[in-house]
């Protein structure tokens, strides 16, 4: 592959449209659920149901698509996503039922699954060890936009033109967003790259789970998702509902936590290039402060009490989040698909996971967020500690 490419400014763009795919299908048409409830007739939680389906298919899908990516290359995988992605926002813009709905969602999960692998993987292929977490955190920048606009714009949606235009908007964008790729992408699957037995064969992620730098950082991905999860999914009503705030109070208080995610996200690549590991102890310690204050402000009866520390533990995402899965792929230039879809699996599947455990235990949201904060203790006392190069190296 030319140097000239992996540098371009289409292949910048290319990365951003595949990674925009997953938060996209999550934050249009949140605006959108009191009218999805009474359209499908179904309960609230009915309807928070379809987030969980779509996070739970688009990290198990990475299993099958990291190792075809792998196998076939990433321009193929990323078109079959977005073909499955596009057709289950059409089922979804058509359907009266909520099983219906569930199959839908489920469709473009496995598709935004495919888009987000394809994107680990080219990010891998076409920037090497140093440039990945970099890359990743300008990535999860431009990420950061979605919340900020895509709430808005599915409100004016559905308030025009119903629930259902959101998937609609979602199935032309994807229509785009498939003719772009077909044009503007060159496969970037090294000739080296490694792919052996069955594609359905677990053994393939072997070197990855047996990895002690992978797990240790793919693992804080997880844990920081698993917090950004709860917070997308708790905030509204929390703001709305429980402070009676109105939809403009919490527009502006989840665009002001879009705003700084996205100053942050393209300001720690600065600090990654430099010195990874200092990057993410960063990251760590700022959700440390973030849970700690959580707690605290949990007493006050304002939206403020919940969203300034979300501010906090939200930079500290865009600092973490880069270096850590740059470090996790660092190992694995000839498996970047199959690496890239166990992160995926982590990040996603094992997120929501872990965040329908912790929904058990029935505490109000403040408390919900924060202790998915302050679980990430361990890991910065370990990259504190005396093994610390086996965790994360700095070379």
């Amino acid at each position: 592959m030319p140097q000239s490419q992996a540098i371009s400014k289409s292949l910048v763009f290319i990365l951003a449209l595949l990674v925009i795919f997953c938060p996209l299908g999550i934050d249009l048409y949140l605006p959108a659920f009191q009218a999805m409830q009474q359209g499908l007739n179904v309960a609230e939680s009915k309807i928070q149901q379809t987030i969980s389906v779509y996070m739970l298919t688009v990290g198990l899908g990475q299993l099958v698509a990291g190792p075809l990516a792998d196998k076939y290359g990433r321009k193929p995988i990323a078109n079959a996503g977005i073909v499955l992605f596009t057709i289950g926002a059409i089922l979804a813009s058509l359907v009266d039922s909520w099983l219906w709905m569930m199959v839908a969602r489920a469709m473009q999960g496995f598709g935004a699954c495919a888009t987000f692998v394809a994107a680990f993987a080219i990010v891998r292929d076409s920037f090497g060890h140093k440039g990945s977490g970099q890359m990743i955190t300008y990535l999860n920048g431009i990420v950061c936009f979605i919340p900020a606009l895509a709430p808005l714009l599915g409100a004016w949606l559905t308030l025009e033109f119903g629930w259902r235009s959101n998937f609609v908007f979602l199935a032309g964008f994807a229509a785009l967003g498939l003719l772009l790729m077909l044009y503007l992408y060159r496969e970037t699957k090294p000739a080296d790259s490694i792919y052996q037995g069955h594609i359905l064969d677990l053994r393939r992620f072997k070197p990855m789970v047996t990895s002690s730098e992978f797990m240790f950082n793919a693992s804080i991905t997880l844990f920081g998702m698993a917090a950004m999860l709860v917070f997308v999914t708790t905030a509204p009503g929390w703001v709305m509902n429980h402070l009676n705030g109105s939809v403009a109070d919490f527009t502006s208080w989840f665009t002001g936590n879009a705003v700084l995610s996205i100053i942050a996200s393209f300001c720690a690549p600065i600090l990654i290039k430099r010195h990874s590991r200092l990057a993410l102890i960063v990251g760590l310690t700022l959700f440390m402060l973030g849970g700690v204050t959580m707690l605290w402000a949990s007493q006050y009866a304002h939206p403020a009490a919940f969203m300034l520390p979300m501010y906090v533990a939200s930079i500290g995402f865009a600092f973490s989040l880069g270096s850590a899965a740059g470090k996790a792929l660092s190992g694995f230039a000839k498996q970047a698909g199959t690496a890239s879809a166990l992160i995926g699996v982590m990040q996603m599947s094992g997120a929501g996971v872990l965040a329908l455990l912790t929904q058990q235990l029935h505490l109000t949201a403040p408390h919900q967020l924060a202790l998915h904060l302050l679980i990430t203790f361990p890991f910065l006392l370990a990259l504190l500690g005396k093994n610390k190069q086996f965790l994360h190296s700095a070379v």
